[in-house]
């Protein structure tokens, strides 16, 4: 059974699809890879715009416009690729665009109140990447389905909890301490980028076992996405968890 917690590449992603006969138009890891090397390019594009609009004013509102534009815009591309997969070749760079909107735009008022805290987040995001990919090719770390179950269940509280957090606050209520710069915030931020770098196991596992069913190769693209999604969010966290490390000196 596949299962990630990750919404892009849930389990019943491959359910109903064609089995590609002729390997040429199947999906492969390589191509999968390929495709994410692609929307981190678009991304980067994108966040390095938003990141030259702000420095060149210093303005947060100077990228305001553009941070919402991404977020919302980004959230919207994402749904209609999760229910219309045949679309991934061209809403997943249009993700990918938006996302660097949001990116560019929050990370360069993150750096303007904490200089060099962009680049050590980038430096964790791809640390954590690369050494999860390795514990999964090497066999550390294998995406069996009590591990599956457990990254799902937390995944789903995380979920939970930033959904609580977003509808407190808007009758102006905060739940106390896991957003501050206390020890109980940064261990709940450091929970949060565990849980986020765990989904990366469940994800590689999701693509390997696309490329061995022998899913279209349009699935490249949303294997892809599903990962940047992964990537995204763990990005986010590990600055926020710098924030909130940094507010403490």
């Amino acid at each position: 059974m596949l299962r990630t917690a990750n919404p892009a590449l849930n389990n019943a992603t491959f359910k109903g699809l064609p089995c590609s006969a002729d390997k040429s138009n199947a999906m492969t890891i390589q191509g999968t890879v390929n495709k994410t090397a692609a929307l981190l390019l678009v991304l980067l594009i994108t966040a390095t715009w938003t990141w030259d609009k702000f420095f060149e004013t210093g303005n947060p509102a100077s990228v305001g416009t553009w941070i919402m534009v991404g977020a919302f815009g980004g959230f919207i591309v994402a749904m209609v690729t999760v229910f219309k997969k045949t679309w991934s070749p061209i809403t997943a760079p249009v993700y990918a665009a938006l996302e660097g909107l949001f990116l560019g735009g929050i990370s360069s008022v993150f750096e303007a109140r904490f200089p060099g805290i962009v680049i050590q987040a980038v430096g964790l995001t791809f640390g954590t990447l690369f050494a999860l990919l390795f514990a999964y090719k090497s066999g550390l770390i294998k995406a069996t389905e009590n591990f599956k179950l457990g990254v799902v269940a937390a995944t789903g509280g995380i979920a939970l909890v930033y959904f609580v957090t977003i509808i407190l606050g808007f009758f102006g209520v905060q739940i106390p301490m896991i957003h501050g710069s206390g020890i109980i915030g940064i261990g709940f931020s450091l929970f949060v980028v565990v849980i986020a770098a765990l989904n990366l196991v469940l994800d590689f596992d999701f693509i390997e076992n696309g490329a061995e069913a022998g899913a279209p190769k349009y699935m490249e693209w949303y294997g892809a996405f599903g990962l940047l999604v992964t990537l995204v969010w763990l990005y986010i966290e590990i600055l926020r968890l710098l924030s909130k490390l940094r507010g403490r000196d």
